[in-house]
């Protein structure tokens, strides 16, 4: 009975670790970094499925980084929906 033992992805450690970067001290480009490398790491492991593992890491990454990246555009969606709600209540208030 062989047992290979499969590698686990290093990009998918990457991926995870800049995911977690994403949320903590690099907020925009950890998370951006967490997605390129995420869906790079799920594409090497399904290269080579035999050879290595890390598919549950790439996909954490993936997760921290995509909801991440959302959470900034909705942040940012809300920053130009708040100060323009303010403009329009000034300028009518004005009149």
């Amino acid at each position: 009975m062989n047992a290979t033992l499969r590698q686990t992805s290093s990009l998918a450690v990457v991926s995870l670790v800049a995911g977690i970067l994403g949320w903590t001290l690099l907020p925009f480009l950890g998370s951006v970094a967490a997605v390129v490398t995420g869906h790079m790491a799920r594409s090497e492991i399904r290269r080579a499925p035999e050879r290595l593992e890390g598919d549950g890491l790439a996909i954490a990454g993936l997760v921290l980084g995509y909801l991440s990246i959302a959470m900034a555009v909705l942040l940012v969606f809300a920053i130009f929906l708040f100060f323009g709600g303010l403009a329009a209540f000034l300028a009518f208030a004005g009149r």
